[in-house]
């Protein structure tokens, strides 16, 4: 009976590399065209450091400043450091949730490529944030730095946990590991084109 259970590698080819019966060549270049913006967008995150601060400079910061500024109230209920944590908690937790979505009720791994893209993206964007704990140098949401008022999210975190003199550590931490999920999530996303590629031409 145990040959009969799916392995560890036939879940994980069911839901990461997951390819719909039939592939139309329409939805296949606009997939296309999808994954060629967030090579070229990508590049421009990839190719800036932390200190230039360039994904403030994005709509992107704008959507994920939303998330953020939710989180901090999502997770009031359980305490001021879950309350301070918890908007960057839920930048970096929503698009984990979006792509958990296409890959578990959709079954759609393309879309769940995009979905760890953003979740590197927004890696990338706090990534500025924390690197400032020290120098409070970024300019906050009310339009003023954190010299200006009492500092900010990231200076509280890490002078609680101890670990203030490590926020350039930390913050580059925080990009490098962003810039990666990016390159994996093009990696998956341009192999999931070729196969989709494969299943148009035998349709």
């Amino acid at each position: 009976m145990s040959e009969d259970r799916p392995s560890f590698r036939d879940y994980f080819r069911a839901i990461f590399l997951c390819v719909p019966e039939k592939v139309d060549w329409v939805t296949w270049g606009g997939r296309t065209v999808v994954w060629v913006v967030l090579l070229l967008w990508g590049l421009g995150f990839m190719l800036h450091s932390v200190e230039s601060n360039y994904v403030a400079e994005s709509f992107l910061h704008h959507v994920n400043l939303v998330f953020h500024e939710g989180g901090h109230i999502v997770f009031m209920p359980f305490g001021r450091f879950m309350t301070a944590l918890g908007g960057s908690l839920l930048q970096v937790l929503m698009p984990l949730i979006v792509m958990a979505t296409f890959l578990l009720k959709s079954r759609d791994a393309f879309g769940g490529s995009v979905g760890l893209w953003w979740t590197g993206q927004s890696l990338m964007d706090l990534a500025p944030y924390i690197n400032d704990a020290r120098d409070l140098n970024l300019v906050l949401l009310g339009g003023f730095t954190g010299k200006e008022v009492e500092g900010h999210d990231w200076e509280w975190l890490l002078l609680k946990t101890g670990l203030i003199h490590q926020d350039h550590l930390l913050g580059h931490g925080a990009h490098n590991l962003g810039l990666a999920l990016m390159l994996l999530a093009l990696v998956w996303g341009g192999y999931m084109l070729y196969r989709q590629f494969e299943a148009a031409k035998s349709s």
